[in-house]
């Protein structure tokens, strides 16, 4: 575990979210008001405990800013803290995730100093996080979330669709490789593990002719120019949580979550309410291609549309919903979105895709 120096707050990034976060000033102002009150006598330092890649630590930091933002007692000296913990998912590189016990080894070893007490809150790509959580924690908030869509790069091809057959594609994602073969079965997909600028770096040495990014990731990095080509949704549909931040902490730690729920931003976190429903009724893993992503409607609903695949894409099954904007109704249309998919594909499907 090692602790970082604070950068300087990232203004015009978290300006943009307070803006999307739909939190009057008034509102801001109140909860600032309530929570310095509270905390006046409870001086010690709110540790936010991260991975140490780049992106991830660009995700504490937007953190870190918008609660400085918010309340301005965090600005003092020794307020804030980052605490930096390397997971086991950061330590084994050379294999895929589903041969190494999938994506809680991005999360076991902050949860377990989140309940030890070394750090008070853990900041995670909501991707990342298994749709369980440990006993005495808690997720009660999203950051408003970024653009969902992956991105395809290339430093010889403009598109997918270009792409010859027999080129090589380097993704470490089920997920991308299932869509991927779906409706380009003559390309070969390579795994393809690391952090952006790593995967970014083998890209350019040649070790294959095309990967795809998360767009967020790019976006939080200032490497969004690195994109060849944005990929429609038709084209390659989200991971479930894809773009959103979440923030965790100890159930009962009320300085915690208080200051988490001025920052939470309430039309992303139902829609990772839903997504997550989905892919717990699949019983999804790092082994599942799973894909989902639910948004709300210019009518002020919630729309959802899913899938699961073989990973040789060679059947995928597709599902969508449209239901009320609320966290029952989220829940629910999530999870009988994935009970009709598990039922469609039938049980073998999803026994060999497990």
């Amino acid at each position: 575990m090692q602790n970082v120096s604070l950068q300087k707050p990232g203004a015009r990034q978290v300006s943009r979210i307070m803006k999307s976060s739909g939190t009057s000033a008034r509102a801001q102002r109140v909860v600032a008001t309530r929570v310095y009150a509270a905390s006046s006598v409870q001086t010690q330092t709110l540790k936010i405990g991260t991975r140490g890649s780049p992106l991830a630590l660009a995700q504490a930091y937007l953190t870190r800013d918008l609660l400085k933002a918010q309340f301005p007692h965090l600005n003092e000296e020794g307020a804030l803290e980052i605490v930096i913990i390397k997971t086991t998912g950061d330590k084994v590189l050379g294999q895929p995730l589903a041969d190494i016990g999938g994506k809680g080894l991005f999360t076991k070893e902050i949860d377990d100093a989140l309940l030890d007490g070394r750090i008070d809150i853990a900041v995670h790509s909501m991707k990342d996080v298994p749709t369980y959580l440990p006993p005495g924690t808690v997720l009660p908030c999203n950051l408003p979330r970024e653009d969902v869509r992956d991105v395809f790069i290339s430093p010889k091809y403009s598109s997918l669709a270009e792409l010859p057959k027999g080129s090589v594609v380097g993704s470490a994602s089920l997920r991308r490789q299932a869509q991927i073969l779906a409706k380009n079965p003559g390309l070969e997909v390579i795994n393809f593990r690391g952090n952006v600028q790593s995967r970014l770096r083998k890209l350019d040495e040649g070790v294959c002719d095309a990967t795809l990014l998360a767009y967020a990731g790019l976006r939080r990095l200032d490497l969004a120019d690195k994109a060849t080509a944005i990929l429609s949704e038709d084209e390659m549909l989200p991971a479930v949580a894809q773009g959103a931040i979440g923030i965790a902490c100890r159930d009962g730690d009320d300085r915690s979550l208080e200051a988490l729920a001025a920052l939470n931003h309430e039309e992303t976190r139902l829609a990772v309410v839903c997504e997550r429903a989905f892919l717990a009724a699949l019983d999804g893993s790092c082994r599942t291609p799973i894909a989902g992503i639910a948004r709300k409607t210019g009518e002020g609903k919630m729309s959802f549309r899913g899938l699961v695949a073989k990973v040789d894409g060679s059947r995928v099954v597709e599902t969508s919903r449209v239901g009320e904007m609320n966290e029952q109704s989220a829940f629910e249309m999530g999870k009988e979105a994935g009970q009709a998919v598990r039922a469609e594909a039938g049980e073998d499907f999803l026994d060999w895709a497990e």
